[in-house]
């Protein structure tokens, strides 16, 4: 589809195509006309050329037909073949052949000789079945392939009263003979003999390539298919045409021979041609004078058109544009519309523009606008540094619900008014709903920090909202524009990332911190390479020894998870475990410790070691039964005790699923152990509930024990509560010989830690196990 850029061409162009196309029409009925008439005149010519055919042929059949019938009843032809004179019948063949005009003369002996006028070779190289049809009982004719060319050959049996032979005339079927059929014809069509080669279809001498055999041999198939053959379109190299296919009798039944009659269609249409070229000079003509009137009328039309073209494009540049047309038509009336709209877009674009940068709720600058104020305040920033402060209100979701949304949203204009009011050099703008940010200018962050607390300071005077009042408190985020941050290219939502960091550490105010902060999308892909690293070996299972305080033995340990990355080195498990458990992997990784651990277990009671060995258990793993089944079913080929540790916060997500699923455990002989016991709400109605075995004392009441009374008593207490609820106990963290021989006293049943021993890989693990010295030194 054409588009036109200018309306003047368009109406010239649509005129000039509509005359075009009336011509073209016309051109178009009166050639099919001619072109009708001329191939109904060459269907005629052809049929008739077809039937002059028929007649030539008859006659040239009969000649040869009388010719070789007076040579057979000749007394002395007949002696000479009785005597096997062969000088005598070559001669008599000769000499009838040059009287007959026959290209070749033989006869053909009962016996199967060969008698020629001539070189007898061809003769000789006949298909079987071609020599079965010459030696017929009566007379024949038809076409016959000597050495690949057609003959019209006749053949007449010599009886004395019995067969002697058969005498053969035959006239080659070549060009010379085709142009005197095509002489004979009042059309210059082109006759031609076309025979059948074998497993090439029907072939024409005369065809100039494979492709042109192709489109013939499929002319022909067709033809011989109908009942009654007449002329047929026909395709070829040199156009369209129209040919006729006559079957011939043919000697050899394996080669078929047909007269092709042929005529090109163009050939019939080349008088016509100088009627055509000037009815095509004529419209090109007419077309022309068209084309000139129509782009002198459009010239007329378009020009107030381009009037308004021009006042579009500076409208679209934000000018003020008016457009006056001096005529009173309908171009006169859309000029006024296209001012009164012009007004309009105006009126509507600054509408747009606010709203654009505006927070719909306050009416304050919103994230864009406070964009565009950081980029202006840097580029004239000179010495110093662009901030921006995020401003976040504390407790939002209790103060929103306690005053409602709209006196919320009142409530953070009312904040932006007074940085407005008490700083009216800072550039204000709601971030979120419960955040305002400011953008300013300072020395350093020092003081840039300072600028920002003092101003969150006055902010959280008390605000009268209506009949209500209401006090803010605020937590301030600081981010400098000049840094940049992986993954948080705006320097706004470094402050808002800043807030939250600020309220973690439970902090009123803070700089971003990017180390804190860290890369969270190189974290996240972690998930999706840590399949590939089980299976590359990068991740590995370490063991870390439980000692037996009253035995003074190892008599179990901890499978704790190791991944070293390719790329990134050692990575701790508190990393990539605790986003395992938020993106749902946390079951695939714990499935594989289970199953190494299992393996590893084999190998400790290979060497005479059989040791419980423990295994982590996701809280999220706890109300998953069929995590449970799978876990249930590894285990059953485990070569020693099996023990799950779990938190206690982890029940309490799901109780009654997780209380169901530790209870199976149990029933199939799972040893359950309460791990970091004391760092959360520990329940004691969940303790009482929860069928375990073991209880853990977690690691930062073991550590302090030298040095704080107040955690030895907590120590103590746990140990004997879970002595009186018939569990045993295992202190984690046990890194000094004063911690051992305290916990001993309390009366704790294991201690792990790095006083025993660090955890280690398997290999390392069974070294350890069978030296006695880190134990024996232990309880030495």
């Amino acid at each position: 589809m054409f588009r036109f850029r200018r309306l003047r061409t368009k109406l010239t162009v649509l005129y000039a195509s509509l005359f075009g196309s009336v011509l073209l029409v016309m051109a178009g009925v009166v050639y099919s006309a001619i072109a009708s008439n001329v191939e109904h005149v060459v269907r005629g010519e052809l049929a008739a050329s077809g039937t002059v055919f028929d007649r030539i042929w008859a006659l040239r059949t009969m000649q040869l037909e009388n010719g070789a019938s007076l040579l057979s009843h000749d007394f002395g032809f007949r002696g000479a073949i009785a005597t096997h004179d062969a000088a005598t019948i070559q001669s008599a063949l000769d000499n009838l052949k040059v009287r007959l005009g026959a290209d070749t003369a033989f006869l053909i002996g009962v016996d199967g000789t060969v008698t020629a006028a001539g070189d007898p070779g061809p003769v000789k190289r006949l298909s079987p079945a071609t020599m079965a049809s010459l030696q017929a009982d009566d007379a024949t004719s038809g076409v016959m392939m000597m050495d690949g060319a057609p003959y019209q050959a006749v053949t007449v049996p010599v009886l004395a009263p019995m067969p002697m032979g058969w005498v053969v005339f035959a006239g080659k079927l070549d060009r010379t003979q085709m142009k005197s059929l095509e002489r004979l014809s009042a059309i210059p069509l082109d006759a031609s003999i076309v025979y059948r080669g074998g497993q090439d279809g029907w072939r024409d001498a005369a065809a100039a390539t494979t492709r042109d055999n192709a489109r013939l041999s499929a002319f022909v198939d067709a033809a011989l298919k109908l009942a009654a053959p007449g002329p047929m379109p026909l395709d070829e190299r040199a156009g369209r045409g129209l040919g006729l296919a006559k079957p011939l009798q043919s000697l050899d039944q394996n080669a078929p021979a047909v007269l092709l009659l042929r005529y090109p269609l163009a050939r019939a249409m080349a008088p016509y041609q100088v009627m055509l070229g000037a009815m095509l000079i004529i419209s090109f003509g007419g077309i022309a004078l068209l084309v000139f009137g129509s782009w002198a009328l459009a010239r007329d039309v378009t020009r107030p058109l381009s009037a308004l073209e021009d006042a579009a494009r500076r409208l679209q540049a934000g000018e003020d544009v008016s457009v006056g047309v001096d005529t009173d038509d309908e171009i006169a009336r859309l000029a006024d519309r296209f001012n009164d709209m012009a007004a309009e877009i105006q009126a509507r674009e600054q509408k747009i523009t606010h709203l654009a940068l505006h927070d719909a709720d306050t009416d304050l600058p919103n994230r864009q606008s406070l964009e565009r104020e950081i980029a202006a305040l840097n580029r004239h920033a000179g010495e110093e540094h662009t901030f921006v402060a995020a401003l976040g209100v504390d407790r939002f979701s209790h103060v929103r619900g306690a005053i409602g949304h709209a006196l919320f949203a009142t409530l953070m204009r009312e904040l932006g008014e007074r940085v407005r009011q008490s700083e009216p050099d800072m550039r204000v703008a709601r971030l979120t709903s419960a955040t305002l940010a400011v953008a300013f200018r300072a020395i350093d962050t020092s003081r840039a920090l300072a600028t920002a607390e003092a101003l969150a300071k006055r902010l959280e005077a008390p605000l009268r909202l209506g009949e209500n009042t209401v006090d803010v408190s605020l937590t301030v985020g600081l981010s400098d524009c000049t840094e940049a941050t992986a993954g948080v290219a705006s320097a706004a939502d470094r402050a808002t990332i800043a807030v939250d960091q600020a309220r973690e550490a439970r902090r009123r105010s803070t700089v971003f911190d990017p180390i804190l902060y860290g890369d969270p999308a190189a974290n996240l892909s972690l998930m999706s390479e840590m399949r590939s690293s089980i299976e590359h070996g990068h991740m590995l299972l370490h063991h870390q020894p439980k000692f037996d305080l009253r035995r003074r033995a190892i008599v179990g340990a901890e499978a704790l998870v190791r991944w070293t990355h390719p790329t990134r080195g050692f990575l701790v498990p508190d990393l990539f475990i605790g986003m395992a458990e938020e993106t749902g992997h946390i079951r695939a990784l714990t499935e594989w410790v289970l199953t190494q651990a299992i393996t590893d277990q084999r190998a400790m009671a290979a060497v005479g070691k059989t040791l419980a060995v423990s295994v982590n258990i996701s809280g999220r793993l706890l109300s998953d039964r069929e995590f449970a089944e799978v876990a249930l079913a590894l285990i059953e080929g485990a070569d020693g005790e099996i023990c799950f540790e779990i938190t206690e916060t982890a029940v309490i997500e799901n109780p009654e699923l997780a209380l169901a699923i530790i209870d199976r455990f149990a029933r199939a002989g799972v040893k359950v152990s309460i791990d970091d016991y004391g760092t959360g709400l520990s329940s004691l109605a969940y303790l009482k509930q929860i069928k375990a075995n073991e209880l853990k004392i977690d690691k930062s009441f073991v550590m302090a024990l030298n040095d704080s009374q107040r955690d030895a008593l907590l120590v103590r207490s746990t140990i004997d509560l879970a002595h009186s609820l018939g569990l045993q106990v295992t202190a984690e963290g046990v890194e000094t010989e004063t911690s051992l021989a305290l916990l001993s006293g309390m009366g704790c049943d294991l201690a792990q830690g790095y006083l025993i021993a660090k955890p280690m890989p398997i290999g390392q693990f069974l070294g350890f196990l069978d030296n006695e010295s880190p134990v024996a030194k232990v309880v030495g």
